[in-house]
């Protein structure tokens, strides 16, 4: 998607923050799901889960243009040029992707933040983001159908299952505030119409319609006053830096490189 040039007035660097987290949140479940090609649970699901890890690199692609577009940089440098340290996706997706439980339970927590925040985003003032958002959230609402099916299953299956799930959530839980934890220069954003809402806000929402989704299934209560931790999108991990080597392995062998 070609995005408008942005003018003069805009907070520039608030939305470029902006764009490069929402692009890394994508860029990086994306790549640990992506894992699962080959040994999901089934064949079926093999198919699915890939599917849906190049729709989320996609998403991806699109943001790292936008934000291209408001720095010059290009969307291929941005993404697999820098160092594991100048990742800004949420520190909910720093970990390992684990067993199919955790993978659900992660996937969950994400998906519907992400719904909260294209959400708002789809009624953003700068208008190729908005753009961006709307066409996003048609392709998101899949995955969600699809999440939901598998939360209902683990829920609903045997001990082993329920518990590996119910356990996932818990460890995820303070993690997937990260997801809404507040931006340099948000005040700026919210004031010119870019984010309509704070992200405060959005978390608060998201965490009272998550909450009431699992409690319908029964899964254990989390926390919905819990706030985002302040590193939540600079703390990265051993785990995210063994991910970041292995996507970034190719453009590393040769950086002149055009591919």
């Amino acid at each position: 998607m070609t995005g408008l040039a942005a003018p003069d007035t805009l907070p520039r660097e608030a939305l470029a923050e902006l764009l490069l987290s929402m692009a890394d949140d994508e860029f990086v479940i994306g790549f640990w799901d992506s894992e699962w090609t080959g040994i999901a649970p089934m064949l079926e699901e093999d198919v699915a889960t890939s599917s849906i890890s190049q729709d989320e690199i996609g998403h991806a692609n699109a943001l790292y243009e936008l934000h291209a577009e408001l720095t010059g940089a290009h969307p291929d440098a941005i993404a697999f040029g820098r160092d594991p340290d100048d990742y800004r996706h949420a520190a909910l997706l720093n970990h390992a992707r684990t067993d199919w439980a955790f993978t659900v339970a992660r996937r969950q927590l994400y998906e519907t933040a992400d719904a909260t925040r294209l959400e708002a985003l789809a009624r953003s003032s700068y208008e190729p983001l908005a753009r961006l958002a709307a066409k996003m959230r048609r392709e998101e609402r899949y995955h969600l159908m699809h999440l939901d099916a598998w939360i209902r299953r683990l829920a609903e299956g045997g001990s082993d299952a329920r518990e590996r799930l119910a356990g996932a959530l818990v460890r995820l839980w303070p993690d997937a505030q990260t997801v809404f934890t507040p931006l340099a220069g948000e005040v700026a954003l919210v004031e010119a119409g870019i984010l309509p809402e704070p992200m405060a806000a959005l978390r608060r929402r998201w965490a009272g319609e998550v909450g009431e989704r699992l409690a319908s299934l029964g899964l254990p209560a989390l926390d919905p006053e819990l706030e985002p931790a302040p590193d939540g999108r600079t703390r990265r991990t051993d785990e995210f830096r063994w991910l970041h080597a292995e996507f970034t392995m190719v453009a590393r062998s040769d950086p002149q490189a055009t591919w």
